[in-house]
């Protein structure tokens, strides 16, 4: 009897549970990625940044790098003498950790003072959801029907 109510109360909860909103990969720049003539302020207009959301940084490395700084530094461009602060790939994945200001400079002399800089505000949570397209809601609510009948007749079977 055990079984049969844990596989109701599962059944319950994977039927009432809404679509899991997952983490989203942003290449800075988009197709120009990181470089020079790009303002970065317009390209984090109007994005919504979670923690769990990831950073790609696209670049040539013989001529640029990415290092994460604070607020003062991003005003003065300002390199930190602190070199485990840089990334130099040319392919940087960063991972938004915790909410708040975060502030990314190029540290190639005159670069940030031509506009390689990026600040952004991550907040608390996950991304809103898209809203569904008439098709995908109508193939998860047939899936949810379907989980609901196979926890239903599994229950029936373990009960009798």
């Amino acid at each position: 009897m055990a079984i049969h109510r844990s596989l109701v109360i599962f059944a319950i909860v994977a039927l009432k549970t809404p679509a899991i909103s997952l983490a989203t990969d942003f290449v800075v720049g988009d197709d120009d990625g990181w470089k020079l003539g790009i303002k970065y302020e317009d390209w984090a207009k109007g994005k919504q940044f979670f923690v769990g959301d990831t950073h790609v940084f696209k670049y040539n490395a013989t001529v640029h790098n990415v290092y994460k700084v604070k607020g003062d530094n991003f005003k003065s461009c300002t390199v930190p003498s602190n070199n485990s602060l840089g990334s130099f790939t040319g392919n940087d994945t960063i991972k938004l950790a915790t909410t708040g200001n975060k502030w990314y400079i190029c540290g190639v002399n005159g670069h940030c003072d031509g506009g390689m800089k990026l600040k952004i505000t991550v907040l608390d949570g996950t991304a809103p959801a898209p809203a569904p397209s008439a098709a995908s809601t109508l193939l998860a609510t047939n899936f949810q029907i379907f989980l609901g009948m196979i926890f239903t007749i599994t229950s029936i079977v373990i009960v009798y």
